[in-house]
C-alpha cells in the first residue's frame, strides 16, 4: 500500500488535506475507487476511518479519505450544509482528474460523511454508488427530525450499514425510507451494534470481528456497484 497525502483547495480561503491510499499493484487502473468522509466529531485520523481507509486499500480499492474545512482549521463545529459539499465536491473532482482513470468512483463515509454524500448522489453528481457507515437518519431522541427528503433523487447503488442500536437511525423508520430510493439499496444491520458498530461485551464479539463483518459487506458491494 502507497500513501500520498495532497492539498486541495476549495476556494481561495479554503483547503482540504487528503490522503490517497494506493494498492500494492498499481500497474493498470484500479477497478473502482472509493471517497470516506469522516463524521462530525473527529477528523480524518480518527481510528475508525482509518481503519476502513487502510483496508479498502489492502481490498485492491484506490480509497481517498479528507477533512471537512472545520476539522482542517483545527474547529470542532461543523461547517454549513454548501461548504461541507463543495469540500466533498473538490475531492470528487480531482478523483474523477486522476490518470489511470478509476473504472468507478464510489463516496460515502460515516455517519455525516455519509450524509453529505448522499446529498451529492441526489444532485446528480457523477458516480457509481453511495454508501453509508451507519446514516444519521434523525437526531438522538428525535426521529420525527428525518433527515430522508432527498431520497427519491439518489438513482445510484446505495448501501447501508447500521448498528441495530443506533440512536440516530430508527431502523424501522429508515426502513420505511428505503423503498423511495429509486437506485439498488441494500440494508446490512449490525446486530448489537451502536452508531460506531460498537457491541456489548456480552455479545461475544470483538470489535475487530465486527469491523471485519462490515469491511466484508463493504467490499462486497463495491465490487459489485454502478457494473453496467
Amino acid at each position: 500500500m502507497k500513501l500520498l497525502e495532497r492539498t486541495l483547495a476549495v476556494d481561495p480561503r479554503r483547503s482540504v488535506g487528503t490522503v490517497w491510499a494506493y494498492p500494492e499493484s498499481q500497474s493498470a487502473p484500479v477497478p473502482a475507487a472509493l471517497v470516506l468522509a469522516h463524521g462530525a466529531g473527529a477528523g480524518m485520523d480518527h481510528e475508525f476511518v482509518c481503519y476502513f481507509h487502510e483496508h479498502l486499500c489492502r481490498a485492491g480499492f484506490l480509497t481517498v479519505k479528507f477533512n471537512f474545512p472545520y476539522k482542517q482549521d483545527g474547529r470542532k463545529a461543523p461547517d454549513r450544509g454548501p461548504v461541507l459539499e463543495a469540500a466533498y465536491r473538490r475531492v470528487l473532482s480531482e478523483l474523477h482528474a486522476h490518470r489511470p482513470a478509476p473504472g468507478r468512483v464510489l463516496i460515502g463515509g460515516k455517519s455525516m460523511g455519509g450524509r453529505i454524500a448522499s446529498y451529492l448522489a441526489a444532485a446528480g453528481d457523477p458516480l457509481d454508488g453511495v454508501f453509508f457507515l451507519g446514516y444519521p437518519l434523525h437526531p438522538p431522541r428525535r426521529p420525527a427530525q428525518i433527515r430522508s427528503s432527498h431520497f427519491p433523487e439518489i438513482r445510484c447503488p446505495a448501501l447501508f450499514v447500521q448498528g441495530s442500536r443506533d440512536a440516530l437511525c430508527d431502523l424501522e423508520l429508515l426502513r420505511e425510507a428505503l423503498p423511495s430510493i429509486p437506485g439498488p439499496v441494500q440494508l446490512h444491520v449490525v446486530e448489537g451494534g451502536d452508531h460506531s458498530f460498537s457491541v456489548p461485551k456480552k455479545s461475544g464479539r470483538s470489535r475487530d470481528e465486527v469491523r471485519r463483518e462490515v469491511l466484508d459487506v463493504l467490499t462486497g458491494w463495491a465490487g459489485k456497484a454502478g457494473r453496467s
